[in-house]
């Protein structure tokens, strides 16, 4: 999945909004056939209270992967905790954080599984 957004990254560079990161992103994953889902709502449930919509998920690609996108100076502890709780209320067993505003796209890129 990575190797779909490093040419994204060469192409744009930094800076940008991360909607233009994801329209490029997915215009990788149709190319090349991939299914994904885009704004994913996440739902939460507190005893017999549901919300239906708690969360959004930036994707999910082929059912598998959760992707969240940033563009920001430097990822924080919660966007660590966030990507944890995401998997959790997704069910989804792994997760991709991508960070755009960096030089070198590997750089911005944090793996997550899900532990539960």
């Amino acid at each position: 999945m990575i190797g779909h957004a490093i040419p994204v990254h060469r192409a744009l560079g930094p800076g940008l909004f991360e909607s233009a990161y994801s329209q490029c992103l997915e215009h990788e994953f149709d190319t090349h056939g991939m299914r994904f889902r885009r704004q994913v709502p996440l739902s939460l449930t507190y005893g017999v209270l549901r919300l239906d919509c708690a969360y959004r998920a930036d994707l999910i690609v082929e059912d598998e992967l959760l992707v969240e996108l940033r563009s920001i100076e430097r990822l924080a502890p919660i966007h660590h905790t966030q990507m944890f709780t995401y998997l959790r209320l997704s069910g989804v067993r792994q997760a991709l954080l991508i960070n755009f505003n960096v030089r070198k796209l590997t750089d911005g890129v944090k793996s997550f599984l899900n532990q539960s």
